[in-house]
């Protein structure tokens, strides 16, 4: 046996060595990673069930921010478009008859805008009277005391 093929059988040897350690460091690695995986997926599955409301509001806002991160399209704008409108027609209808309705029920209730205001002024008076009643009895009353 020459001696080059002495040193290549060490060679060979030293390369099947190497690559054993580093496919027994990759398996470690990958169970270890596995097994962190899972428990991550378990302790994300408790989290949700203890708080679900938390989890969806979470789940709406990564949401939210990915769908405002991410392009739109020609395509989306076209095929989008008209839903937001209609969506948008709709959200106004809603406020217009939601105002529509609130001023009924307060003029029904005598709440109307003149109304409050000719109330408020006699509420205002009222009071400007009592309080010139609730002075003019203090001040008779503290005369009374210092004449005695």
């Amino acid at each position: 046996m020459s001696k080059h093929h002495k040193s290549g059988d060490k060679t060979h040897r030293d390369d099947a060595a190497t690559t054993e350690k580093a496919g027994g460091r990759v398996a470690t690695a990958y169970e270890t990673m596995r097994e962190r995986a899972e428990n991550t997926a378990q302790s994300t599955a408790s989290e949700i069930e203890a708080n679900p409301m938390a989890a969806l509001l979470g789940g709406l806002a990564i949401g939210a921010i990915a769908g405002a991160l991410l392009p739109r399209s020609r395509k989306e704008r076209e095929l989008l478009q008209p839903v937001g409108d209609r969506i948008g027609k709709a959200a106004r209808a809603a406020i217009d008859a939601g105002r529509v309705a609130g001023t009924e029920a307060l003029e029904e209730a005598g709440l109307s805008g003149n109304n409050l205001r000719s109330q408020s002024a006699k509420m205002f008076e009222q009071a400007v009277k009592v309080a010139g009643a609730a002075g003019t009895a203090a001040a008779s009353a503290a005369r009374d005391t210092a004449r005695r």
